[in-house]
């Protein structure tokens, strides 16, 4: 675990130092925009329809979608519940509700549970984000951000899900699936040279999405309640859960881990749209990233040996 984070560190270190040097001719929000739109409309969309096709589709994806579920739910409300001791405005508590809610599941759970626990992880942290945490941020999520924002314009969330490609892409793919289609193989070959770039430029964009100058001391006595409940609280709840429910053991270490994913890099576009507090987002974005380099092999190494 520790190779493969210092592996995935020197390409999010890419990223942030592409930012910072890139070519003057193009802004750096002008070239983060266009590798997130590649990864976003093209390359993940051919990985969803890619491992979503041919993976076995049983009660374990009803399980899987349940614990993402349960792990938002765990996370928001205990946000909500801290957030009565501490003094925050409306659009500060709209952000940090989302922040400690949604794990990065795809942009960091991907590659590092691909890279530690072999491709066969994939279909795992697809379908714990596009079945649950995506629908669930882009329906509720966006309800709430309305709700605690100053942008009080409606935007339908079935529109809003409409929009996103990987879910068009879910439905394709569950759709042949079930229908016994077998994937031709000159298809399954595209498909898996677009899906290889999705890895490396997630991590890429990860760095430059990362806003170091957002983490000030004031935002920390907010930051800090966010870091324990996304990276100790939740996955150890759903640890738990998953014996509850009977999940089985192959499942149950990638699940855990990808409920201890640092803080999703997308809320920060909900926060922007919405007049949330997209900076103290941003900050709750990077502390969690920075902390998850520690906490992550230590989930690691605990589930291995329970």
């Amino acid at each position: 675990m520790l190779a493969v984070l210092a592996q995935m560190s020197l390409l999010i270190a890419c990223g942030t130092f592409w930012k910072t040097f890139a070519p003057a001719h193009i802004s750096a929000s002008a070239h983060r925009r266009a590798l997130t739109d590649l990864v976003f409309y093209i390359l993940l969309p051919a990985l969803v329809l890619n491992v979503i096709w041919s993976a076995p589709l049983d009660h374990s994806s009803l399980q899987i979608s349940f614990l993402a579920a349960c792990g938002i739910l765990i996370g928001m409300t205990t946000m909500w519940l801290v957030l009565k001791w501490l003094k925050a405005s409306r659009q500060q508590t709209g952000a940090l509700l989302l922040a400690a809610a949604f794990p990065n599941a795809t942009y960091l759970g991907l590659p590092v549970l691909n890279q530690v626990l072999g491709p066969h992880s994939r279909v795992i942290v697809l379908q714990y984000d596009l079945f649950a945490c995506t629908p669930i941020l882009l329906s509720f999520g966006m309800l709430l951000a309305q709700h605690f924002g100053d942008n009080k314009s409606a935007v339908h969330p079935l529109h809003a899900l409409l929009k996103i490609p990987p879910l068009w892409a879910v439905t394709v793919g569950i759709s042949l699936n079930l229908a016994g289609i077998p994937q031709p193989e000159i298809l399954d070959s595209g498909l898996s040279m677009l899906a290889g770039g999705v890895v490396p430029l997630m991590l890429i964009v990860l760095g430059m999405s990362i806003r170091w100058h957002s983490l000030r001391l004031r935002f920390m006595g907010l930051l800090l309640p966010v870091a324990l409940i996304t990276l100790v609280l939740t996955p150890f709840c759903i640890f738990g859960l998953s014996q509850v429910i009977g999940l089985t053991t192959e499942l149950i270490i990638p699940v855990a881990l990808i409920s201890a994913m640092p803080t999703m890099v997308f809320g920060i576009v909900i926060c922007e749209r919405y007049g949330l507090d997209s900076e103290l987002y941003a900050a709750a974005v990077t502390l969690t990233t920075i902390c998850s380099l520690v906490t992550l092999p230590l989930w690691f190494h605990w589930l291995s040996v329970s």
